[in-house]
Formats: structure tokens, sequence, C-alpha cells
């Protein structure tokens, strides 16, 4: 790889660094506004660390020379998540003290939208960081989106070319159409923020809490003010907004564009969004019956408490309406289960993807339909595209390396010595960016503080993997990569 090319990509990297130096100006003002002045100190000396590296490498770069090839685009996507991690982590570790591990924990799973956390006693804890842990979902969410629609397809990850648009054609009209729907992007998730902001203060939150709850659930990041998580707050219209959020959050983003654009039926028609909602709709009623029978409670109180926790596990968002560990086997298996599905292609949502299902479904149809009629040509289509064998491979890779990626994670939180139900949720709920694991140590109830900082790293790189489709990552570890 050149040293130009590694400049160009520093300074985006740069760019990206400036970015965040100018976002931890928000905490600031809600200190400020809170009359907490004394955590300022620390998010000023974070900022202008951040500014100061983020200007260096733009001064370095040379962003005359920015033809970067699909490869550089891959340690462009990992280098500049792994630096706004490093950085993003230095107002935890100033504010509140944690080591740098946490901080990195804590920082790694905020921008990546996962909400797994080392902190604790949130109700108190400076409105600085919980709107800075927030922030980062939210500014992570829009991230990923961008990614997702813009960097993946080209880069032929896991079968998202199937998702592929106007805007995503590799032509000469590229970049105009990109900025366009980005642009169009950027207006709709802001719009939906502010709408669900709105929600929940009318619901029952305080203006600071449904800022903070809002960010988190259309990024499906999943942080909360409070220790309890949406529990503190025992109205079901709040509970009930969330529910839409987390949904909107997980639903194709470049489908709201073209609603927006005039065609209406862009969600309606989508067989990604079709196979989401029917999937979230049968689990409602398969748990929710459970539930019901179960506990005894009201059928409509059943029915809330379930929706709400299925959504947020499936949508990989993280919040927690009490703690659905203790719902018994049956409620704790559904649940590991649903934490691997995730939500749609180009949403904020982590997980396998509903759609790779979907067409798991397509291929095992057509294999059996061929076995029992081997002359037989059968059209292989989803979502209005033919599926190739370019898409086929791409996607099986994928899928085999998510479950690979997250058993060999476990394997290793057991070698530090973590019980089973640990290392193998913990490992799946970093990967799949749902946040919370199962059990009494990183369950809904409880957090990754007592987990050893080798476990943490560990998990901070599931995090990462799981964000970036994995493959991403590891093709920079190929020494071909690396050759000219």
């Amino acid at each position: 790889m050149s040293l130009s090319t590694l400049r160009v990509i520093g300074f985006i990297i740069g760019i990206f660094l400036l970015t965040l130096a100018v976002a931890m100006v928000i905490p600031m003002l809600t200190l400020v506004l809170a009359d907490r002045t004394e955590d300022l100190h620390s998010f000023l000396w974070a900022s202008l660390l951040t500014f100061l590296c983020g200007l260096a490498l733009v001064i370095r770069g040379r962003p005359d020379q920015s033809n970067l090839r699909p490869r550089d685009m891959y340690l462009l996507t990992v280098s500049s998540w792994v630096l706004v991690a490093v950085f993003a982590a230095l107002p935890f570790h100033f504010t509140t003290h944690i080591s740098y591990t946490d901080a990195f924990f804590e920082s790694m799973s905020g921008i990546t939208a996962t909400g797994s956390t080392v902190l604790s006693g949130l109700d108190t804890l400076s409105p600085g960081i919980l709107m800075w842990r927030s922030l980062l979902h939210w500014l992570g969410g829009i991230g990923f989106i961008a990614m997702a629609v813009a960097i993946l397809p080209l880069l032929r990850i896991g079968g998202m070319r199937l998702f592929q648009t106007e805007s995503s054609d590799r032509s000469e009209k590229l970049m105009p159409r990109s900025h366009m729907v980005a642009k169009s992007i950027v207006l709709v998730y802001v719009g939906i923020t502010v709408l669900g902001t709105l929600g929940l203060w009318a619901a029952g939150m305080s203006l600071f809490d449904a800022v903070n709850h809002a960010m988190s659930a259309i990024s499906t990041g999943g942080f909360s003010t409070s220790d309890q998580s949406v529990a503190k707050w025992q109205q079901p219209a709040v509970h009930w907004v969330a529910i839409v959020l987390m949904i909107l959050g997980s639903l194709p983003f470049t489908l709201y564009v073209a609603t927006v654009r005039g065609n209406y039926l862009a969600l309606v028609r989508d067989a990604q969004v079709q196979g989401f909602l029917s999937l979230l709709l049968a689990c409602w009623l398969v748990l929710g019956a459970w539930y019901w029978y179960a506990t005894g409670l009201p059928w409509y109180d059943a029915l809330r408490h379930v929706a709400f926790n299925v959504t947020s596990v499936v949508t990989t968002t993280g919040f927690a309406l009490g703690d659905y560990s203790l719902w018994g086997n049956f409620a704790l298996m559904f649940f590991f289960y649903l934490g691997f599905i995730g939500g749609c292609s180009g949403s904020t949502a982590g997980g396998i993807k509903i759609f790779r299902f979907q067409v798991a479904y397509i291929l095992l149809k057509a294999s059996l339909n061929q076995l029992i009629h081997p002359r037989a040509v059968i059209s292989q289509r989803y979502n209005r595209h033919r599926l190739d064998e370019d898409i086929v491979r791409s996607i099986l890779t994928f899928s085999f390396f998510f479950g690979a990626t997250i058993g060999l994670i476990a394997l290793a939180l057991g070698l530090l010595g973590l019980d089973w139900m640990t290392a193998l949720t913990g490992a799946a709920s970093t990967v799949s960016g749902v946040g919370p694991g199962l059990g009494d140590t990183i369950g809904p109830a409880g957090n990754f503080a007592p987990l050893p900082d080798t476990a943490k790293w560990l998990l901070s790189f599931g995090m990462l993997l799981g964000r970036l489709e994995i493959i991403t990552v590891l093709v920079l570890c190929m020494p071909a990569f690396w050759r000219h």
C-alpha cells in the first residue's frame, strides 16, 4: 500500500476525529445546563486532544489523491472505527476515572451500537457522560448506515449487493448520487430522532431522558440513563413509543428515502421488511401467550412486556423491561435464539440480518425441489434479484464466520475462567450487537464490569467484528492484502 494512499486514509480519519471532537461540545453544553461543571474540564481535555490529533492527520493528508481502490476501503473502514473508539474513550477515562480498558470497552460498545456496559449507578452518573454514551450510539448508527449503503455493497460483503439501489451503482454518477442519498438518509435519521424524542417526552419521560433514549432506540444501541433501563418508567405509552422507535431503526433507511421521494409502497413491498415484521408479530404472539399463561398477568400487560423485550432483542437494541432472564428456561432459550437474527440490511441493527435467513430458506426449498425433480431448472430469486453464485457464496461465507467468531471468542472466554453461560452469551451478544447477555453477571440486571480486562478486550474486538460484518476485518489479516 503506497504512502499516498495512507495519507488519504489518514486525511479521512482526521475528518472523523475532528467531527468527534466537535461532538464533545454537546455533553459539555449538557453539563453547563445541568450545572455540573465539575466534569467540564475532562471533556475539554478530551476534545482538545482529539481535535489536535485529527488536525495533524488532516494537515498531513492529501485530499487531492482520493481515488481509493475497494481494497483500500477495507483499511479505511476498520481503522476509522477503531481510532474513533480510541478517542471516544477519553471522556469516560477522564470523567469517571475508570481504567482505559473499561473506557475503551464502553466507547466501542457505544460507537458500534452494541449496548454492553461496564458502568453502574447510571441514575446518579454525570449527565455529560450519559449524553456522551447516547450520542456515540447515535453517531455510530448513522455511520453504519452510510457504510452499509455506500461501502459494503461495493466490497461484496455478505450478500448486501441484493439491496443496491441506483445510488450505489458503479457508474460515473456514483459520487453525486451517493451524496444525495446520504443527505436524505441523514435528514430521515434526524427526523425520526426528533419525533421519537417528542413521543417519549409526551409519554412521560423528562426531556433529557427522552433525548437519550430516542438516540439509543433509533440506533438500536440500548444505553439507558437508568440501571433499570426502560423499566424505570412504568407508563405503557413509554414502552410502546420505544418499541416503535426500535422497529423504525431496524428497517432499511434507503426505503425511507424512497418513500419520502414518492414511492409510498417501498417499505410495504420489500420482502425483507415483510419477513422482519412477520417474525416480530409471530414472536410477540407465541411468547406473549406463554407468558400470559405462565404468570397470570392481564393479556395486555403480558403482551406489552413480551413485545418490548422481544423487539429489543431481535433488533439488537438491548433495552430491558424487567429481567427477562428470570422468566424460565423456555424464555431464556427463546431470547438467546432471537439475538442472532437482527434487523434488516441497511438499518442500524446488528445480527445476521433477516434477509440471510430468507435466502437460506429459498436455497433449502430449491435444493429439496431439485432432489424431487432432478432435471428441473429452478429459478432462485429474492426481492426481485436473481440469486447468482457470487451472492450465495458471500452469504454462506459471512454466516459461517459469524458462527465461528462467536464460537472462538466464547472458547477464549472459557479459557479465561468464565462460566459457560457468561462466555457463550457474552460472545453472542457482543458479536450480534444485542448488548446484555444472559446469567447473573452480564444479564439484563448486570453488566460487564466484573469480567477480567483480557475478556473485555476480546469482547470489544467481537463488537468490531460483528458491526463491520466480520469479513471486512478478517481481510486485513491476509498477507496478500498488504502486498502491492
